[in-house]
């Protein structure tokens, strides 16, 4: 009896197939009658995107996490679990400093307010701890990517794109309509 894809979880890359009786009988697994079988990983992108769409999403650029001491997180990040770090960067249009954590297939951005403005002040008056702030996903057109979101009633948090830490342009959407996460898009 062959076996059967029960289901193909997309984006994240797992298959998970019911087992044969000739897996269970060889040893694969006597006690599971589900195996999860990881497919193929790649750090290219990964155009998505409906058919016809005049922009494309792309891979995952990185995990903005705000910390109340940027120094100690940087030395976590650096001297205790070996990662590269950049350099603390200013960048007062954001109101930021931010230092980032290369992790091989995307990265850690460090966040600390910058300024008596900063939106991660007010983030940390909420999260004593600090804790993970925003994902930042590319885009290939990021004018066309908003004008849709637009007219499919998702949010932005400025009227124009900015500059980003990458020196590329970035737009971040309203969390109340991306299910409770704050997504920042960077034109790739």
């Amino acid at each position: 009896m062959a076996s059967a894809v029960l289901k193909v979880a997309g984006w994240c890359g797992l298959v998970f197939r019911r087992q044969t009786h000739t897996d269970i009988v060889t040893g694969l697994s006597r006690f599971s009658r589900l195996t999860v079988l990881r497919t193929h990983s790649t750090t290219a992108t990964l155009h998505q995107g409906l058919p016809g769409s005049l922009w494309k999403l792309g891979r995952l650029n990185h995990i903005a996490i705000a910390v109340p001491d940027m120094e100690k997180a940087t030395a976590l990040y650096r001297d205790v679990l070996g990662a590269t770090v950049s350099d603390k960067v200013p960048l007062p249009e954001h109101g930021v400093y931010t230092v980032f954590v290369e992790l091989g297939n995307t990265k850690l951005e460090l966040l600390h307010p910058l300024g008596e403005k900063s939106p991660i002040a007010g983030f940390l008056q909420k999260n004593k701890s600090g804790g993970m702030h925003h994902i930042c996903i590319e885009v290939d057109n990021i004018n066309a990517a908003i004008a849709d979101l637009k007219a499919k009633n998702i949010r932005t948090l400025s009227a124009e794109p900015r500059i980003g830490a990458h020196g590329k342009p970035v737009m971040f959407l309203h969390p109340k309509d991306c299910d409770g996460v704050l997504v920042e898009l960077e034109e790739a």
